[in-house]
């Protein structure tokens, strides 16, 4: 929306402004423990502080932003061990994802599958990680969306978005990337053989490698 035509108070500049803050700290334009100036990011959205202000509030409900008493609001610090606690949430929610996805998955969704683990391999071949920690995290989304649970969805969106900086260390830590492939094509071969058993137990295998790995 070109500035001039953007509202600068209501829903929609609120709107505006949470969208471009969750994108930039999903990014890691803002990095963990920035401060968020009221101020500075009004005139930087074009938007009132009173939009701000609702947008960073909506921000906290999501586990993005913190508020620290007498200093406003900064990115929020994921530690290792809330890194490790939200992992071993996801290892219950993705493992039943994977399991659905066995069993609701299209041909052309399998199909779809099969070429993200093709390129992942490629990525990891090519020594590009970050091109592989991007792939890594379209697999489990598509994993998810067919899936067919929303619920899981939702929930996992919401815990993922916190260890965004977690996932990028992890894929640039060396050797990783090639461990975490394994265990990705080992999730999209139970998933095209439409073993629903496999599919969890390979998905939680997976993530507790993470845990091993955030643990190191």
């Amino acid at each position: 929306m070109p500035k001039e035509a953007r509202p600068s108070t209501g829903e929609q500049a609120k709107q505006h402004a949470l969208a471009q803050l969750r994108q930039a700290i999903l990014h890691g334009e803002m990095a963990p423990a920035q401060r968020l100036v009221e101020n500075e990011l009004a005139e930087q959205f074009g938007v009132t502080r009173a939009s701000i202000r609702a947008a960073l509030i909506d921000l906290e409900s999501q586990g993005l932003v913190e508020r620290i008493r007498n200093r406003g609001s900064r990115v929020r610090v994921v530690t290792v061990d809330e890194a490790v606690a939200i992992t071993e949430c996801r290892m219950v929610l993705e493992g039943l994802c994977a399991a659905k996805a066995a069993v609701a998955a299209s041909d052309e969704q399998l199909i779809e599958l099969t070429d993200l683990g093709t390129a992942m391999s490629k990525a990891v071949a090519d020594g590009e990680p970050v091109t592989y920690s991007d792939l890594n995290h379209e697999l489990h989304a598509r994993i998810r969306e067919f899936s067919g649970q929303e619920t899981a969805q939702e929930l996992l969106e919401r815990l993922n978005a916190q260890l965004v900086r977690h996932r990028f260390q992890l894929a640039l830590r060396p050797g990783r990337p090639q461990q975490s492939l394994n265990e990705h094509l080992t999730m999209i071969e139970a998933i095209r053989a439409r073993d629903p058993q496999a599919a969890e137990s390979a998905v939680r295998a997976h993530l507790t490698s993470v845990i091993e790995a955030l643990r190191d």
